[in-house]
């Protein structure tokens, strides 16, 4: 009996395609959120895409593979697949939908005050699959808005998702360019937005002037802390202020740090204010 031939080897994938599910960090929705996505072929950084996440089909923008390094980065990323490219139609479909925005805040309003509700629009966001219509809301507080589903779910035809956010959401939809001339933070790149405080402005010397430090949402500029931990650093490195040095021209009080410069402002033994660096402190001797 004749021996029977061995097993051909399995096909090669085609080109583009891998033969194990991949994963990308897709950017997508008003909102910008971020999602691992899985995908059968290869992106790219900026790819336009369709995306299928828990919200319905939507479009996103590859951003890059779905590291641990870039995972760790994000904060509570959700899950999706890939879809496609976007096409030609897909597009078309977009730009149909978005011509339809002002036109939806307005019957999204007239249901509004017909109901009497203390809220504040921000944005209607239609799903490009015409799965559902999230409406984002500002309010002081909690609003019973089960009417309002109700009456918008007749407008729409769809399902309705009421999303209350807060004033760095609004801007994050909203606004456009910062007092720096670049695109704000929170709508480019930030993937957190961690609490800022005044002792960040005051370390970095930075104008206390609200207008001038506080950014589009009316909070403190999300820039403040970008280099905060390094002046932090820094000014653990030199001798608090109120210690007492001693240098080669005698004892003397430090009344102020120059972080940047690594100097001191001083008082003297003869109640002269002067500058010196440092690297001029033999003993810091106490606070």
């Amino acid at each position: 009996m004749p021996t029977p031939p061995p097993p051909s080897p399995p096909d090669d994938p085609p080109p583009g395609e891998s033969s194990a599910p991949l994963e990308y960090v897709v950017r997508y929705g008003t909102m910008r959120t971020l999602g691992v996505m899985t995908a059968k072929t290869t992106f790219g950084y900026g790819d336009d895409v369709i995306v299928r996440t828990d919200r319905g089909t939507e479009s996103g923008t590859v951003l890059c593979q779905a590291t641990p390094v870039a995972i760790a980065a994000m904060q509570e990323s959700t899950q999706g697949r890939i879809l496609r490219l976007q096409d030609v139609d897909d597009r078309k479909q977009l730009a149909y939908l978005k011509t339809l925005t002002d036109a939806a805040m307005v019957t999204c309003q007239r249901c509004v005050d017909a109901l009497d509700l203390q809220m504040e629009l921000v944005d209607v966001e239609q799903i490009l699959g015409g799965e559902r219509v999230v409406v984002y809301f500002i309010a002081p507080q909690r609003v019973d808005f089960r009417q309002l589903v109700r009456d918008l779910a007749k407008e729409f035809q769809t399902r309705i998702e009421m999303r209350q956010i807060g004033v760095r959401d609004e801007a994050k939809i909203l606004a456009d360019y910062g007092d720096c001339g670049r695109p704000i933070c929170c709508a480019n790149h930030l993937t957190k937005m961690p609490p800022v405080s005044m002792k960040m402005a005051k370390l970095q010397k930075a104008t206390l002037d609200p207008n001038k430090i506080s950014g589009r949402c009316g909070r403190l500029k999300c820039c403040l802390r970008y280099e905060f931990e390094t002046y932090q650093s820094l000014a653990d490195a030199l001798p608090p202020v109120g210690s007492q040095v001693v240098t080669r021209d005698g004892t003397m009080v430090v009344l102020n740090q120059e972080i940047l410069s690594g100097q001191l402002l001083v008082s003297t033994e003869d109640r002269r204010r002067i500058l010196i660096n440092a690297s001029d402190v033999l003993t810091v001797q106490q606070k």
